[in-house]
């Protein structure tokens, strides 16, 4: 039987973490870590599809046995004048938002450049605590910047419209090269399958592990072809990478983030930096991460 989510509880504990200070963060690192769950990060380019594809991948992965909970964390663009952000994808996941144990929340970037979000790491685990069996990760979808996702979940899975043209040229120097999974969506419409083989020419084994284009409807066709993937590559991940290596790799990037935030936190509050103070401003901003 499907257990009953404290979805108010969960949603709180989100905002709070998601509005926490650099400081609050470091406050309460070093607690135990929760078993993780397994992670699968989606993104592509706006209009891709990765909202539908989500939906239904949710809801055939929610149907199966042994999945009884799911986490879907969606992270929406911010405007860059007022970093107000619309959160639009519970309104397009309307179809399977009262699935018992399934839980959704949109997130603003506020204006974060990798696709992500502050405090993304956090927030992750805060939905690991809760016990959740599977947790998506969708980012904003602004393109070759959002290659970040990859170091904070297991698997990848790339979404790319049939009408992409020249723009999978520029995904070779990055996205394309971290994606486990290429989702080809809308793939009865016209050059999706020139889009498919363009993909799979470019593809490249990435430490033994072969990466797959798969072709899907928004009327869930492919979607179980897709699943049985993702499944695939957890079993991969399972025999060819240390469950230790990939905790390090989490760890490296919560660090990196950290120490970005503090010294934007840094630069942004000391008023001596308008008032053409440089020197003092670089020595404020030394001291503050030396603190942190």
């Amino acid at each position: 039987m499907t257990r009953a989510l404290p979805r108010r509880e969960i949603s709180r504990e989100l905002s709070r973490i998601a509005n926490a200070g650099v400081g609050d963060v470091l406050a309460e690192i070093g607690a135990a870590e929760p078993a993780a769950a397994p992670r699968i990060g989606i993104t592509g380019p706006p209009g891709g599809g990765k909202s539908t594809l989500i939906s239904n991948l949710a809801a055939h992965r929610m149907g199966r046995d042994g999945l009884d909970t799911m986490a879907v964390l969606a992270i929406d663009p911010s405007s860059p004048l007022s970093g107000g952000s619309i959160l639009g994808d519970r309104i397009r996941m309307d179809r399977i938002a009262d699935l018992e144990g399934l839980f959704i929340r949109s997130l603003s970037s506020r204006g974060a450049r990798n696709g992500l979000c502050d405090n993304i790491v956090d927030l992750l685990v805060a939905l690991e605590r809760h016990g959740f069996d599977e947790i998506l990760l969708e980012t904003v979808g602004t393109g070759q910047s959002e290659v970040e996702v990859a170091e904070l979940v297991d698997t990848t899975v790339l979404i790319v419209p049939p009408d992409a043209g020249d723009s999978v040229q520029t995904m070779k120097s990055g996205i394309l090269e971290i994606a486990d999974i290429v989702v080809v969506t809308k793939s009865d419409l016209p050059g999706a399958q020139r889009m498919a083989s363009d993909i799979t020419s470019i593809l490249k084994p990435r430490e033994g592990w072969e990466p797959k284009v798969i072709g899907t409807r928004t009327d869930g066709t492919g979607i179980a072809e897709l699943s049985d993937e993702i499944d695939r590559h957890r079993a991969w991940l399972a025999r060819a990478r240390p469950e230790s290596l990939t905790r390090e790799k989490r760890r490296a990037y919560h660090l990196r983030a950290l120490i970005t935030r503090r010294a934007e936190d840094a630069l942004s509050s000391d008023r001596q930096l308008a008032q053409g103070g440089l020197a003092e401003s670089y020595h404020r901003l030394a001291q503050a991460l030396c603190a942190g």
